[in-house]
């Protein structure tokens, strides 16, 4: 047992690093820019938004390709997720949680996107969205999403 203990007991230079990375302020939501928001999303265009429809352009960084230079799998369910979720978001109310997602990855991508989002329908606190994702120059279909939704109710008493 006093070996496991040992083993586990980070050294002076491993509780040195740890203290610094504590040291790093904390991420203010809403006030401050995130790096999941730097990373992930800087770069996406919203072009149109009508109520139960929301359409981007986003142009393929090099920072979220795979190895042959195309959108990365995890990229696309990340704009079907907040792509989807944009289109059915109200401000003012709690946020919406993803339940559920399916993605049928049909093609790849290396150039602009358009990104298209529709709202399919509500009950209660439930909410679903379609999303496309299509290359802008051809109209090829890249990717279709369905993203389930979910909005705690406001209380009636």
């Amino acid at each position: 047992m006093e070996k496991v203990k040992q083993f586990l007991e980070p050294s002076q230079e491993e509780s040195e690093i740890v203290s610094r990375i504590l040291a790093i302020p904390s991420h203010r939501p809403g006030v401050d820019s995130s790096f999941y928001d730097d990373f992930a999303l800087r770069g996406i265009r919203v072009d149109r938004v009508e109520p139960g429809l929301v359409v981007c352009t986003f142009k393929v960084p090099p920072r979220l390709t795979d190895r042959n230079g195309r959108l990365a799998s995890g990229a696309i369910a990340n704009m079907v997720d907040v792509v989807g979720a944009s289109v059915v978001h109200a401000e003012g109310l709690p946020m919406n949680v993803s339940v559920d997602m399916s993605i049928s990855f049909l093609s790849t991508a290396k150039d602009e996107l358009e990104i298209t989002s529709r709202a399919l329908g509500q009950n209660g606190g439930y909410s679903g969205t379609s999303v496309l994702l299509k290359n802008k120059a051809t109209g090829e279909l890249i990717a279709e999403g369905r993203h389930s939704l979910f909005r705690k109710q406001a209380s009636k008493l």
